[in-house]
């Protein structure tokens, strides 16, 4: 039988980054933090958290706490149909979720924010491309996440949300400036474009769309999606851009399409863990919803 209370070291270590600030958290001592994780590491006979700043759990310390954030979720169901076994001043679940910056810069956060605002959670948001974040789920990292991937990961559900409407666009100036004869692999090739991370296939995926090779592009990377706005109005350079974030400045002209009638459609999808739970249900009843209204049917 695994011992709850080193369970929870180990979650809130790995949810606060240091020993320091998860004894706070569960008001307790730091030593009282690292005889119970050390105690834990004895019973599974291997490491499970890698000490540093911030800590960082092994793959079987993410799996433990991956355990955890289950069993708070069937916890909170139980506490719901017996309301007498519930702790005192009632207790909030931590709820890790993977998002796409895109998603969470448009739709994501106003239906996140009004689950919350009702429900007895604690959000751990991460953000990461959405070809990536399946990779939360499958490690144990979130219980559930917007991803570009259909299939579910191991021991998840997944179904459709939509499908999000890129554009390449750029201010006038900029597009009078480098692609004044036309857009092609020589002009995007020369043009310095925006993106927002390493991981960020947007761009590159539209280029060999329309020009039917790979083209090395110059770029600046700029992680954040309303920066990705301020840049390309600046004429910082060129972007892939969610349709519904810059329609309000397409139509002032204040940005401009690169090739009208080639937009990039990116399917979306919501996986969440297997788990009976209601809060999870919830929150994935408000994501459908939002997607519904915001996206593009797929």
């Amino acid at each position: 039988m695994l011992d709850y209370a080193a369970l929870n070291a180990l979650a809130a270590v790995v949810r606060e980054g240091s020993f320091d600030r998860a004894a706070r958290a569960l008001h307790v001592t730091p030593s009282a933090i690292s005889q119970r994780i050390r105690l834990l590491e004895e019973r599974v006979g291997c490491a499970l958290v890698v000490r540093g700043q911030p800590c960082r759990p092994t793959d079987t310390g993410r799996r433990m706490c991956q355990h955890v954030d289950r069993v708070r979720l069937l916890e909170a169901e139980l506490t719901d149909a017996l309301p007498a076994i519930a702790p005192e001043g009632g207790a909030r679940v931590h709820l890790p979720v993977a998002v796409n910056a895109d998603s969470l810069a448009t739709w994501f956060a106003p239906a996140l924010a009004a689950f919350a605002a009702e429900a007895p959670v604690l959000v751990e948001l991460s953000v990461d491309d959405q070809d990536h974040t399946a990779e939360w789920l499958r490690t144990g990292a979130v219980v559930a996440a917007v991803t570009g991937t259909a299939r579910p990961a191991t021991g998840c559900n997944s179904q459709p949300l939509g499908v999000m409407r890129y554009l390449a666009a750029a201010s006038p100036a900029f597009v009078a400036q480098h692609f004044a004869q036309g857009v092609g692999a020589g002009s995007l090739a020369q043009a310095p474009s925006l993106l927002f991370n390493t991981k960020d296939e947007l761009q590159a995926g539209w280029v060999r769309r329309l020009c039917h090779r790979h083209v090395e592009l110059p770029r600046h990377t700029l992680p954040s999606s309303h920066a990705f706005v301020t840049a390309a109005l600046a004429g910082m350079g060129w972007g892939m851009f969610p349709q519904g974030m810059i329609e309000p400045h397409l139509a002032e002209g204040t940005l401009v399409e690169l090739a009208p009638g080639t937009p990039l459609d990116v399917p979306l999808y919501w996986q969440t863990a297997r788990a009976a739970s209601g809060l999870l249900d919830g929150l994935t009843r408000r994501m459908v919803a939002a997607a519904r209204e915001a996206l593009r049917p797929g």
